[in-house]
């Protein structure tokens, strides 16, 4: 499975709030409902956070294995 763990210690590390995210990112509240229960979304919208905040697809999401869920 995917999981946006890693955006949320990237939010911490840059001070922000999940809904401060949200806003700035312009994305809609049932993409940000998804992303935070780790389930699917574009890649362009994981493209667009990794431009904006200048980071690496690593410090987005991750890639967890079903057995360690």
């Amino acid at each position: 499975m995917i999981s946006f763990k890693p955006l949320l210690k990237t939010l911490i590390d840059k001070n922000l709030s999940k809904t401060e995210f949200v806003e700035m990112m312009k994305i809609s509240s049932s993409t940000s409902a998804k992303m935070w229960r780790n389930e699917y979304i574009a890649m362009k919208i994981v493209d667009d956070i990794c431009k904006k905040f200048e980071c690496a697809l690593t410090d987005v999401i991750e890639y967890v294995p079903d057995e360690q869920k």
